[in-house]
């Protein structure tokens, strides 16, 4: 083997430092394997070999990384852990969760059921093979009524009203008689009261927004006169669309007892003599920005309302061509700083979503003095589309002669800096906010029709979801409601971004605003925030859910977590990246749903499955005593009381203001008392 022979003379070299082999190319000299030379890999082989252990030693790197991360993290002092304090199941995989008075809701893969809040009793249920209810508004209409609104995964949306522990279902919205013509509903809304109800809709080539009035004081005088209107036959279009599914009903009503047979076969049965809602107005996107269709500017000004409020623009005199020259003279003087393929993304798309809320009467929506509101039942309705820069505005207090046509031009147009991405209303209907495309949050105050603040995020948060915490309702007298008095708090609101950092934003009457940094963008991915809930009945306090499936309770004040609120060890929480959960006011309690770990990981489950619906009572004992205090009552409107109960209530007000001042700064009240004292005793002897 003359091939493979040394190059180094056989004699033994003399000891010289300079001859010795370094560390490093030892291993490769005594170990180095002599075909090597001549299997050294060809390109493009020699490259990919480089990326592969490329991408091993970045790996290596991040387990090294979230390894260390994990340790240091079991190092610190970890929040309480708090188990659930009752539980319930339900037939079914539980796919929402909704809380109105004193009954819970649940929807499931074969229909609707109804439960009782006190003993997590089943009250009733309406079932269908085919229907799985995937999401689930309630409102409570008092006396232990309430209307439900329910979407199904195939896009129907059921109006039901709940009564004598009943379900009746009153109509499905988007139901019609040729399938071809059949359009889906994308999202349903309720407002406050239960007065209004709203779907939007998608067909083949548009997407609408109807809005209907709903009857509620007729159902009730309805159920009332017809007692038996819960075993009435069902109506052509539930034979038509339901099928009831016969063996899963046969085997619950065993288990059940005949008690509950009874009530459940008098709820399949729905009832139909009903009134119907009323379709309110039907809002359709707005049309992209075009040439003028008029022939002479007294054409346009005929269009023009009173011009006290902005529209959308339509009504204009500038041509195609002239649209067009402006267009090319923007992209040649920005060229630089437009990015390529701006032409295919100039094109118009149709707006496809949207986000919707009822608005409460305020100064927001002018009304005149011939429209009649009440303070308790929205006025109108605040929408903006996908992709656009205008929240418009929409009454529903119109008289019918005005309406005419369903299809409306909305009432008031809000044009933005930048594109609208989400928005939310407070609690009290106070407050709304606006998010938009370039960070910045604006806080309007309803009553008062004004800004409150202006509020820009870092560069490059962009802005997922808001929503307000608790605080008092904005005061509806503007002579009542001074800049900068204390007496009224920060509205604050709290911002979820795409990257998962959560901040808190806060807007105060002096018009100042400030943002405070929560949860930054985790460094382990488990750590991601995907939901956020504010608490209403305790102050500052957030429910956090994480991808790992973490339940924390966060108090906004102390920016501290809590506690966490964790399942039995042999449960999870059900798909943690859109947890199951509602939020209980009246009761003040959390409904999540759990799983259980040897079928969490399981690639198909049976639909007839058990779900288990776990309670944390925020009134339990020690749960009790990790929250702050409660909210203060919201400051109510002076406008109609005499003159000496506001002078009271403005000295009592003063005075509880002077002794928290006293109580800040003690020793000063005591010093001012002496000295008037002793002002009081010099004038004396004079």
């Amino acid at each position: 083997m003359p091939v493979y022979i040394r190059k180094h003379p056989l004699k033994i070299p003399l000891p010289s430092e300079k001859d010795w082999i370094k560390e490093d190319e030892e291993e490769n000299f005594f170990l180095q394997d002599p075909d090597q030379t001549l299997d050294q890999l060809p390109q493009p082989f020699r490259m990919i070999n480089k990326m592969v252990n490329l991408v091993f030693d970045q790996t290596l790197e991040i387990i090294e990384q979230r390894e260390a991360l994990r340790a240091a993290q079991k190092l610190k002092v970890q929040p309480t852990r708090y188990m659930p304090t009752g539980d319930f199941k339900v037939a079914g995989r539980a796919n929402c969760l909704a809380a109105s008075g004193k009954n819970i809701f649940v929807g499931l893969s074969t229909g609707l059921a109804a439960f009782s809040a006190a003993d997590c009793r089943r009250v009733c249920s309406w079932e269908a093979a085919k229907f799985e209810i995937c999401a689930i508004h309630a409102s409570d209409l008092g006396n232990e009524n309430h209307v439900l609104i329910a979407l199904d995964e195939m896009g129907f949306a059921h109006l039901f009203y709940f009564c004598k522990d009943s379900l009746f279902l009153i109509k499905v919205l988007n139901e019609v008689e040729d399938i071809s013509k059949r359009s889906t509903c994308e999202e349903v809304e309720l407002s406050h009261g239960g007065s209004y109800a709203g779907v939007l809709l998608q067909g083949s080539t548009e997407a609408w927004l109807e809005i209907y009035r709903l009857p509620k004081d007729s159902w009730e005088r309805e159920t009332e006169n017809a007692p038996g209107a819960a075993a009435a036959a069902a109506p052509a279009v539930q034979e038509r669309m339901f099928s009831q599914a016969s063996e899963m009903k046969s085997l619950e009503l065993q288990r059940e007892g005949s008690a509950e047979m009874e009530t459940r076969m008098s709820t399949s049965k729905l009832g139909a003599r009903l009134s119907l809602p009323m379709l309110l107005l039907k809002v359709r996107p707005p049309k992209p920005l075009s040439g003028s269709i008029f022939k002479s500017p007294l054409d346009a000004l005929m269009k023009i309302d009173d011009g006290s409020v902005l529209g959308l623009g339509h009504n204009h005199m500038i041509k195609d061509c002239q649209l067009e020259q402006q267009d090319a003279i923007f992209h040649s003087t920005f060229k630089t700083y437009l990015e390529r393929g701006s032409e295919s993304d100039s094109k118009e798309v149709t707006p496809r979503h949207t986000m919707f809320h009822f608005i409460f009467p305020g100064r927001i929506l002018q009304m005149g003095p011939e429209i009649k509101s009440q303070p308790e039942v929205p006025a109108g309705i605040s929408v903006h589309w996908s992709g656009s820069h205008n929240l418009c505005l929409y009454l529903l207090t119109r008289p019918l002669k005005e309406k005419g046509d369903t299809e409306l031009k909305p009432d008031a147009v809000w044009p933005c800096a930048a594109l609208i991405t989400c928005s939310a209303v407070s609690s009290c209907s106070s407050y709304l906010a606006l998010a938009c495309e370039d960070s910045t949050i604006t806080v309007w105050n309803n009553c008062l029709g004004s800004p409150l603040g202006v509020t820009a995020l870092p560069e490059g948060c962009l802005i997922r979801s808001i929503h307000f915490l608790p605080s008092p309702a904005a005061p509806k007298d503007q002579g009542l409601c001074p800049s900068g008095d204390p007496s009224h708090p920060k509205v604050q609101l709290l911002a979820l971004c795409a990257d998962g950092s959560l901040h808190l934003v806060a807007a105060s009457w002096t018009g100042q605003s400030n943002t405070v940094l929560l949860a930054g963008r985790p460094q382990d991915p488990g750590q991601t925030i995907n939901t956020v809930a504010p608490l209403l009945t305790f102050n500052g306090t957030v429910l956090v859910f994480s991808r790992d499936g973490t339940v924390s309770l966060i108090d906004t004040v102390m920016l501290q977590t809590i506690c966490h609120l964790v399942t039995p060890p042999s449960y999870t929480v059900a798909s943690p990246w859109q947890p199951v959960f509602a939020l209980d006011t009246e009761n003040q309690r959390l409904l999540l749903q759990g799983q259980e770990q040897q079928r969490a990981d399981a690639v198909s489950q049976a639909k007839d499955n058990q779900s288990s619906i776990f309670l944390f009572d925020f009134n339990s004992h020690p749960l009790r005593d990790v929250f702050p205090k409660k909210l203060e009552s919201p400051p109510e409107s002076l406008q109609h009381q005499p003159w000496d109960k506001r002078c009271d209530i403005f000295l009592r007000n003063r005075q509880e203001h002077l002794l928290e001042l006293s109580q800040q700064m003690p020793g000063c009240w005591s010093r001012l008392q002496k000295y008037a004292a002793t002002l009081q005793k010099e004038r004396q002897k004079k």
